[in-house]
């Protein structure tokens, strides 16, 4: 017995081929098979029958609505791809471009601002999104961080300095683990060979401390030196190349000796090519974990698992799980943590993908924010498409004899498709080109916004294999979304009306459909506009907001931390510059970028309080210097070293629930081991950026930790004064690097990133009213066209120019206040969810939505009264002669 062919194939026969031919083709179809089975067996043969079925795979219009463009004897998709037809189809496009010059520049100039500002969108989230990936074990790379338990879980990027040493050893299912710790404000001095140094450089970042099991968990190029032996003996350190010749210029630096922070030397072992952009961890100097505990003196460090130290990373075996690794953290827990300790720290291993996106870890692209401007940069490519479909039919009337007469001398739908979507196709590549330029020529502003974080983005960078399926995509959908439905209407017209010039508006598309496009651009352009006016001033609440501490005209300088003695005389030269008015030794300003909290003993519990509190530390002059208000007690009465003294928040009586500050005064405070007595209680102040309530503090006067001079200048002149400090201050130190910075200037740097935000959604609400006023343009044109007789008929009859100025004017206020309804409430969702995660945050007031509406409204007029004035005091005599 014969098989039967495939089914499923038959059904296809059905789809592709025409009815009348249906019976006699799958007739001959079966025939065949069975005559192949016998032949070439029935596995080769139902390939063969399904190879004979899909050479009918074209489209079948004839089975399709009446709106499909093709008809079913139509032969113009191959027509179409015929060198000749396509040629005629180029030579066309561009004399039709050329002959309408104006409408083709809008088109695309419009397409290019909306692909250009798209495309820098889309290059920023492709490189944010990118940040250690390209790490050869990165799939199966993870980073534990800590979760420290109190009332509120405290989040710490880093973990006990231990724990990777264990997972390494006890754990198969780990590949490898690698411990480092970063190092900041560093001073590495080039020694001359005669007990001094020859050149001196201040690293404020890039330095670490690594173990060699970095260079098995993350890739790193070799220039010079060995991977197994470069860092396993102490005081060695590996360069990057950038890093070897900013110190020993193109000197060989294999074997030469750096001098760490004035306190040890260091042999270079190595040099390793520059790390690229899209890391978190840009390491250009890597030290040997061993040579930690030989600066910090303490022998003991790396046993320690009281607190959060050292970051670390883990590489699983291939087909191991994070599962696994996640349920070894309690069994290390139970046996290597004691008391509160194992109850406080809680373990947890996130992919080495998210080093960037983890805010609560330090991470700089919350995948939140990169989602919206990936939809920000979709809704200004979509506006853009608007503009040119706007255009394109507002054209229309004008190709309609074009158009019948194409169709009179034989022209099928489909080659007048495939003419349009040619000249599209011309203005879409124009504009990528005209895009991809202007996205060039901006990205430098865009790598300077952005160089706190290294970004080098670049326009090449879309024609890297991983982003050209995007880009290619991109293209080609802003093609069809531009170009498809212009090409539907313009194919579709009546060729008698045509001719006859009898077409109406909605032959061409409609008014409608025009106007719900222009609306959907006017609710992107409200959007933006809102979304501008509430982020500004929110960025200028938080800059202007009372921190509860002075910054203006506060100069901090840094101070070794090594030499008491030396600090105390710089203090008193200082005091006695003529622009000086204070003078305070300190770890920090009260606002400076976050430590973590630390667990404290309050009076006499046994056990730590729910809660950490964040340590300051300063003199007796703090307090004075930066304005700080007591609310209880006193201030510290001495700079003496044996001072036992602390002060405190009022943020911390609201935490021990105390009645009143005074209630504190005479109590103990534990703090690092020491115990001491709490003498006064200071106003809250924001110690962080303005996002949440101000924590717990306690202000310690500890010698030990001063890291900085605070100086009140006299505001004029600052100048000078930074001079005369910095003469002063070398004559103390001449082996470190004199930096200063005005503590306005850093409460600035925290709102670095509101500042970006601020800057894009300002630029791109620029592009977006502009492509949304190209768009309306594209609609008054169409508008004036269409209405050419029927303002020649108004003006005869007696209408002035006012009233037919009105006529566009209610149109497109109309149009104005269907898109404010809809931006409105989305954007008022959208800023509320925003401004939450702000403890200081503005009131969303009417009038912010309101001045969104009006400046939308504004820039509409403007756009609609040249093609409105002209036709409204067009000559009637010529008006109804055009028609």
């Amino acid at each position: 017995m014969i098989p039967a062919p495939p089914k499923l194939a038959d059904q296809l026969l059905k789809f592709f081929c025409s009815t009348h031919r249906l019976e006699e083709v799958q007739g001959d179809l079966h025939e065949e098979f069975a005559f192949q089975v016998k032949r070439i067996g029935e596995r080769r043969a139902r390939l063969r029958y399904w190879r004979e079925v899909l050479g009918f795979a074209k489209p079948r219009p004839g089975r399709r609505s009446a709106g499909w463009p093709f008809k079913s004897d139509d032969s113009s998709l191959i027509s179409i791809l015929n060198p000749t037809m396509l040629s005629n189809y180029l030579l066309i496009s561009l004399r039709n471009l050329w002959r309408n010059r104006l409408s083709s520049a809008i088109s695309t100039v419009g397409l290019a601002i909306g692909l250009a500002s798209g495309l820098m969108i889309f290059l920023l989230v492709d490189w944010l999104f990118s940040f250690d990936r390209y790490h050869a074990k990165a799939d199966r790379t993870y980073w534990v961080v800590t979760d420290i338990r109190h009332d509120q879980v405290v989040p710490s990027d880093a973990t006990p300095r231990p724990l990777g040493d264990v997972l390494r050893r006890d754990y198969p299912f780990v590949e490898t683990a690698v411990r480092l710790e970063l190092a900041f404000r560093k001073i590495i001095g080039i020694p001359d060979g005669k007990g001094g140094l020859a050149k001196k450089f201040e690293e404020s970042r890039n330095i670490g401390f690594v173990e060699p099991q970095y260079f098995e968990v993350f890739g790193t190029e070799w220039v010079k030196g060995s991977p197994e032996t470069a860092l396993n003996a102490p005081n060695t350190v590996v360069l990057s190349e950038r890093y070897a010749h900013k110190y020993f210029d193109n000197a060989d630096p294999i074997g030469r000796t750096l001098r760490f922070d004035n306190q040890t030397s260091l042999t270079v072992t190595g040099v390793i090519k520059n790390p690229p952009s899209n890391t978190k961890l840009p390491l250009e100097m890597l030290v040997s974990y061993t040579t930690f505990p030989v600066l910090t003196g303490d022998s003991h460090a790396m046993q320690r698992w009281d607190a959060p130290a050292a970051l670390c990373f883990v590489t699983l075996r291939e087909g191991a799980s994070v599962g696994q690794l996640t349920r070894a953290f309690p069994a290390i827990r139970r046996k290597y943590l004691a008391g509160p300790e194992a109850k406080r720290l809680d373990f947890r291993a996130l992919p080495l993908s998210d080093l960037n996106h983890n805010p609560q870890y330090g991470g700089h692209a919350p995948r939140p924010i990169l989602y919206a401007l990936i939809i920000l940069g979709l809704f200004l490519v979509g506006a853009a498409c608007i503009n040119f479909v706007n255009v394109a039919t507002a054209r229309a009337i004008k190709r309609s004899k074009e158009v019948g007469v194409r169709k009179a001398i034989g022209s099928t739908r489909g080659q007048l498709i495939g003419q349009f979507l040619t000249e599209t196709t011309l203005v879409v590549l124009a504009a990528v080109g005209l895009a991809l330029l202007l996205t060039q020529l901006n990205l430098p502003l865009l790598n300077t916004a952005l160089a706190k974080l290294n970004a080098d983005l670049s326009v090449l960078n879309v024609f890297r294999p991983d982003a050209l399926w995007w880009f290619g995509g991109l293209i080609l959908a802003v093609i069809l979304l531009a170009g498809f439905y212009p090409a539907l209407i313009l194919s579709r017209f009546n060729p008698v009306m045509a001719l006859r010039g009898r077409l109406t508006t909605q032959q061409i598309g409609g008014v409608s459909v025009r106007r719900g496009l222009v609306v959907v651009q006017f609710f992107i352009t409200q959007l933006f506009v809102i979304g501008a006016i509430v982020m500004t001033r929110q960025v200028q609440h938080m800059q202007q907001a009372d921190l509860g501490f002075r910054k203006e005209s506060v100069l901090t300088v840094p101070v070794p931390t090594n030499n008491p003695l030396k600090q105390q005389t710089l203090r008193e030269q200082l005091a006695q510059l003529p622009g000086v008015e204070q003078v305070a030794l300190a770890g920090d300003p009260p606002a400076s970028y976050r430590r973590p909290p630390v667990p404290f003993t309050y009076d006499s519990h046994p056990e730590p309080e729910k809660f950490p509190v964040n340590v300051k530390v300063g003199d007796k002059d703090y307090i004075p210097l930066f304005g700080l208000k007591l609310v209880a007690g006193r201030n510290f009465r001495t700079n003496d070293s044996t001072n036992n003294e602390v002060l405190v928040n009022q943020a911390m009586i609201k935490q021990l629930t105390l009645p009143t500050p005074a209630a504190i005064l005479g109590k103990r405070l534990t703090v690092f081991g020491r115990t001491q007595t709490v003498v006064g209680v200071v106003n809250d102040f924001q110690i962080g950026k303005v996002h949440g309530s101000v924590p717990p503090m306690a202000l310690l006067n500890s010698h030990t930790d001063f890291a900085i001079a605070a100086l009140k200048v006299v505001p004029d002149n600052r100048t000078a004064t930074v001079q005369a400090v910095e003469k002063v201050w070398n004559g103390q130190f001449p082996e470190n690097i004199f930096k200063p910075v005005f503590v306005d200037d850093l409460v600035n740097e925290f709102y670095v990133t509101e500042r970006i935000l601020l800057g894009l959604i300002q630029v791109f609400s620029l592009v977006a009213i502009l492509i949304g006023g190209l768009g309306v343009y594209g609609l008054v044109a169409f508008m004036a066209e269409s209405k050419t007789k029927e303002i020649g008929v108004r003006k005869v009859l007696g209408a002035t120019q006012v009233q037919l100025l009105w006529l566009f004017g209610r149109e497109f206020g109309k149009l104005v206040l269907l898109g404010f309804l809809v931006a409105a409430p989305l954007g008022w969702w959208l800023m509320t969810h925003w401004l939450r995660s702000y403890e200081y945050r503005i009131e969303l007031s009417w009038w912010i939505f309101a001045l969104a509406a009006l400046l939308t409204m504004g820039i509409t007029l403007l756009t609609v009264s040249y093609e409105s004035v002209k036709a409204a005091f067009r000559s009637p005599v010529k008006s109804l002669r055009s028609e």
